[in-house]
């Protein structure tokens, strides 16, 4: 009888770095920016410093990536709403904003991470380009589906709009006994209706 050997398969770098960003986020979430540094990540991850150091310059630039990436996958979620919205322009609207009151982007450790990223991007340069660059894009997009509807002065209207979503956003992520989902939801829907007359 002879032993069949396994074959020895590396991540790819994609994974590696999916899998150190993951980490990030989690770390943020639970301990956050002061209880965020390569060892926490590391254990998090499961992987050495010196895998870290390899996919990204250090952890300024893990914690830049893991904001990026965040950004980037709620993109995706707020995209896909409005996809499965249909085509009617209001429908889209209203998907596109309540989105932020649905599971994944109520999930308790985004808000934690996201804090983290909001701070740091007070006082750090690169940071808050990442979250200028956010905004403007979902503001960006906000806008269009404000003139699909009809709306004039879009461009305030996004600006109004994206800060009323983001506090009760917040709020629900920190008490989502405060006034619920559907509660913020029929907020918002009220808003747009009154905004759009």
């Amino acid at each position: 009888m002879t032993a069949v050997r396994q074959a020895f398969t590396r991540e790819s770098a994609d994974a590696r770095r999916a899998d150190l960003i993951e980490a990030t986020t989690a770390v943020l979430a639970e301990q956050g920016l002061a209880g965020t540094n390569v060892r926490a990540i590391c254990a998090k991850a499961g992987v050495s410093p010196g895998l870290l150091r390899h996919y990204f310059g250090g952890i300024d630039d893990l914690v830049a990536a893991t904001y990026e990436a965040t950004s980037d996958r709620m993109d995706a979620i707020f995209a896909a709403a409005v996809e499965g919205a249909g085509s009617d322009p209001r429908t889209r609207l209203t998907a596109y904003l309540t989105a932020s009151f649905r599971p994944p982007v109520t999930d308790p450790e985004l808000l934690g991470a996201w804090t983290a990223f909001w701070a740091l991007a007070r006082n750090d340069t690169r940071m808050a380009g990442i979250h200028a660059d956010s905004y403007a894009g979902y503001r960006a997009r906000l806008g269009e589906m404000l003139t699909a509807c009809g709306a004039r002065d879009a461009e305030r209207l996004a600006i109004m709009l994206t800060a009323m979503v983001d506090g009760l956003w917040l709020e629900l992520s920190l008490d989502s006994t405060s006034f619920g989902a559907e509660a913020a939801v029929a907020m918002v829907e009220r808003a747009v209706e009154a905004l759009l007359e």
